[in-house]
């Protein structure tokens, strides 16, 4: 085949139905166009002129650089080309248009992303283009340019295992975290084969940093930290722009110093101790007993108000309750409801205030949480204003006697304790009561295990551990109500307790109990427990209770898809939707795949293995 090299006026270049390219035409012409405008028409145009009989060619048809034409084109309509520019063209005159635009297209070389990243870097680190020069240069956006220019920075050693394929772009995105090579080399390395997934790299290489979503930088402020000389290092990866707070003793701090000036004024309201606790945890006040505030009696004209406002509200709400409720009526039980509140008021007792006090914390959307009435161990009041003297010391009773000695004591009571045992076994209602106040007494009293003979202690391991924010999910907020519910039921003092057991009605008491046994329920898999025969117990639990975890647990971006190599996102829209929806999303990068797949997956109730009923795995 010969051609010549002409010059062709733009206008006189149209597109060729023979050009092979149907796919992706018009894809990145913007970026092309912006590199043609800096770096000029680096590949002719392969053109054959349209003759139509007549011996001087009408116009030229290109067959090989559509998408440089469509390019030129755009530049033209922009005014940054002439109309009638000159057009470096290969002219060939021979041939099949087909064959020579499949053989342009078939033999191209894309060049490898690694290569770009590096080249990227060069020309900002060799020749002082700034993100945004490039970025003009080449019809990206400046974000884009920044991105790679991060890449490039990436230890040669990780990009050379890029290159291979033993690496690939979301775990190379991780390691752009932080320029330290040797860093990312030796996270590399010592990571399992097993877990070198983005987010495994990512923890690694932030260790003792904190993420900005974390509920005291979000209370803070990035803008307060910043200027308080705190440095974010940004995860330019992230699609919420996120990133991690490297100096976690100053946003401690900071924390703590917003958060003291709410404890100030919980300080006021009169309480014995107040605590800025900005990450706290229940099992901080695992020793401590929780006092609730008290009904406020209210007068005759009181009650009969408020139960004129209850009907009305109740009545509303029946009324609409399968229909909309228009905005005019939902404006009105807004009103009532904050009557009702006004007047069905609960108040702490003077005497609380000089035994009990506050932790001032952050719940997990940074917003400030105030636990009110904890009473510490040593703040309780003894009984009788002296601790009890124990039966079988070496004091004298009152009648003077001489006291039993030690070990006849042990040998009556034990005595006591075998008859209590085979009378208990027969009364299965006397039972279940001991067992339920043994439980109610752990539950709700700190120390309150001393108040029974039963040795049953009930354990409750803490999920916050395992699941960062849980305490806002569904079935957490549903078994604090309960708690609540039950604790201002119970009485203040748990020498008492046994009375109001025994006196629950049946189903009550049922009800206490398996609330206080449901609290020790522990099917967490960690590192630190993992007990195969628990796990089957909590599968055999889970299918006598017919859990639906779909009540309390949906794949999103945040709690799964972003969590897990994208095979997995994959699987699970595959399953959960169809093969071609996967298919679809496969060539998508992480971030934007995991957000695709948590709006396919929404209300189909898909769900991961390990929360699947009946199925005990350990992945």
């Amino acid at each position: 085949m010969t051609y010549a090299i002409q010059e062709i006026p733009l206008s006189k270049l149209i597109a060729s139905s023979a050009n092979v390219r149907r796919t992706g035409r018009s894809t990145n012409i913007g970026e092309l166009a912006a590199s043609i405008e800096a770096h000029g028409l680096l590949q002719n145009l392969t053109v054959r002129p349209v003759l139509n009989g007549k011996k001087k060619p009408e116009a030229f048809e290109v067959i090989a650089g559509g998408r440089r034409l469509a390019a030129l084109k755009t530049l033209a309509k922009r005014k940054a080309l002439p109309v009638n520019a000159n057009i470096l063209c290969n002219v060939i005159t021979e041939g099949i248009s087909e064959e020579i635009s499949l053989a342009e297209n078939a033999l191209q070389c894309p060049m490898h992303p690694a290569d770009q990243y590096e080249a990227f870097a060069k020309l900002h680190d060799e020749h002082g283009m700034s993100a945004e020069d490039i970025a003009a240069r080449f019809g990206v956006t400046p974000a884009v340019v920044k991105q790679r220019l991060k890449l490039g920075a990436v230890s040669p050693k990780l990009m050379k295992l890029y290159r291979s394929g033993e690496l690939n772009l979301d775990q190379l995105t991780a390691f752009a975290i932080t320029d330290d090579h040797a860093k990312q080399e030796r996270v590399w390395s010592e990571l399992p084969s097993f877990n070198r997934d983005r987010e495994a790299i990512l923890h690694a290489l932030s260790e003792g940093q904190v993420r900005s979503d974390d509920r005291r930088a979000v209370f803070v402020g990035a803008k307060t930290y910043e200027a308080a000389g705190g440095v974010i290092v940004r995860d330019l990866f992230d699609a919420e722009g996120g990133g991690f707070l490297a100096d976690a003793e100053l946003l401690n701090r900071l924390a703590r110093e917003k958060l003291q000036a709410f404890a100030d004024a919980v300080s006021a309201e009169g309480w014995k101790w107040v605590v800025v606790e900005p990450e706290f945890d229940h099992g901080m006040t695992a020793e401590m007993r929780r006092i609730y505030p008290e009904a406020v009696k209210l007068s005759k004209d009181e009650r009969k108000q408020l139960r004129k406002l209850q009907s009305r509200y109740d009545a509303l709400c029946e009324k609409y309750a399968d229909a909309e409720m228009p905005e005019k009526i939902a404006a009105q039980c807004e009103r009532l409801e904050r009557a009702i509140e006004a007047l069905d008021r609960h108040e702490f007792k003077g005497a609380d205030f000089a035994i009990a006090g506050a932790i001032v914390t952050l719940s997990h959307d940074g917003e400030v949480r105030v636990e009110h009435g904890l009473v510490r161990r040593e703040d309780e009041p003894s009984k009788n204003g002296e601790a009890n003297k124990k039966k079988g010391s070496d004091e004298p009773s009152g009648d003077e006697k001489a006291p039993l000695s030690e070990r006849l004591v042990a040998d009556l009571t034990a005595h006591r304790t075998a008859g209590l045992r085979n009378e208990l076994a027969q009364n299965s209602g006397m039972a279940v009561i001991a067992t339920v106040h043994a439980l109610a007494a752990a539950s709700f009293f700190s120390g309150g295990g001393d108040v029974s003979c039963l040795q049953i202690t009930p354990r409750s391991g803490s999920l916050a551990t395992h699941a960062s924010g849980i305490e806002e999910s569904l079935a957490s907020r549903q078994i604090a109500e309960r708690h609540e519910a039950w604790a201002k039921r119970l009485p203040r003092e748990p020498a008492t307790l046994w009375n109001f057991v025994h006196g629950l009605s049946d189903s009550e008491r049922l009800g206490l109990l398996a609330h206080c046994v449901s609290l020790t329920v522990n099917a967490v898999q960690a590192s630190t427990h993992r007990s195969t025969e628990a796990s089957d117990h909590a599968d055999i639990l889970a299918r006598e209770l017919a859990l639906d975890m779909t009540a309390y647990w949906q794949p999103t971006a945040e709690s799964y898809f972003g969590r897990v190599a994208k095979e997995r996102i994959l699987e699970a829209v595959h399953e959960g939707v169809t093969e071609a929806a996967a298919t679809n999303i496969a060539a998508m990068k992480k971030q934007p795949m995991a957000e695709t797949a948590e709006k396919l997956l929404a209300g189909k109730g898909w769900l991961p293995t390990l929360l699947r009923l009946g199925a005990n795995a350990s992945a």
